[in-house]
């Protein structure tokens, strides 16, 4: 018996055009499966925050400054700021109730500086109706939002 003649290739597909065609095509339908984010990772507990120095001390700042024990209340805040906070929100909001302390005790520049460091902390920052409205921190603020010379 002899063998089988071979067929040549046939003009319209050249031999071998075949696997790199088929490669393209599972290349293409692979970009086209949809992508699934990564979970993130849950946030940490409380427990957790009140190990880190800075959310610590924040807390304790936060605490202070809601009994009136405004110099307790400023030290704790700027050892929260020199200890480092990850979010962003937490550093502004010790830097608006550094303003507000400062402000109070009639240290008008350093509440202004106060107020910008809560800003470039969260270029959200901004303070409610109530508290831009207040007769000595409101001026101040307001004056930190105006476009400079």
């Amino acid at each position: 018996m002899s063998p089988a003649p071979s067929l040549p290739p046939s003009p319209a597909r050249p031999a071998g055009a075949a696997l790199p065609a088929l490669l393209a095509l599972l290349v293409l339908a692979a970009g086209c499966a949809p992508v699934v984010p990564a979970k993130p990772p849950p946030p940490p507990t409380l427990a957790e925050l009140m190990q880190r120095p800075g959310e610590r001390a924040l807390v304790e700042g936060i605490r202070h400054y809601d009994e009136g024990q405004y110099v307790q209340a400023e030290t704790q805040l700027r050892k929260a700021l020199a200890a480092g906070l990850a979010d962003a929100r937490d550093r502004a909001s010790a830097h608006k109730l550094l303003a507000f302390i400062t402000c109070t005790s009639d240290r008008l520049a350093d509440c202004a500086a106060e107020f910008t460091a809560a800003r470039a902390a969260d270029p959200h920052f901004q303070l409610s109706r109530s508290e831009s409205g207040h007769p000595v921190w409101g001026p101040v603020y307001r004056r930190t939002l105006a476009p400079g010379p």
